[in-house]
């Protein structure tokens, strides 16, 4: 399956640790060198997006996701 980057940004997602909706992913980190996506990053709830606060973004390591479906992507958090 091929995925673009509007695409994922249309999918929600979902943290199988305890099924809590995490939200839309608002942009993504690449490493240039090896051309790879390496973290998905998402808007804290109720803050919305906001260019000069990417810190207060929840990061989704890559490495953490565990299906990118049609509507939703899982994910295991770190925490």
């Amino acid at each position: 399956m091929i995925e673009t980057i509007l695409s994922l940004q249309k999918k929600e997602i979902i943290s199988i640790k305890d099924g809590r909706r995490l939200g839309y992913v608002s942009d993504i980190e690449f490493d240039l060198e090896n051309g790879k996506i390496t973290a998905l990053k998402i808007p804290v709830p109720g803050k919305g997006i906001n260019f000069f606060s990417k810190n207060e973004d929840i990061t989704v390591l890559w490495t953490n996701i565990k299906k990118i479906g049609d509507d939703i992507i899982l994910v295991e958090e770190d925490k």
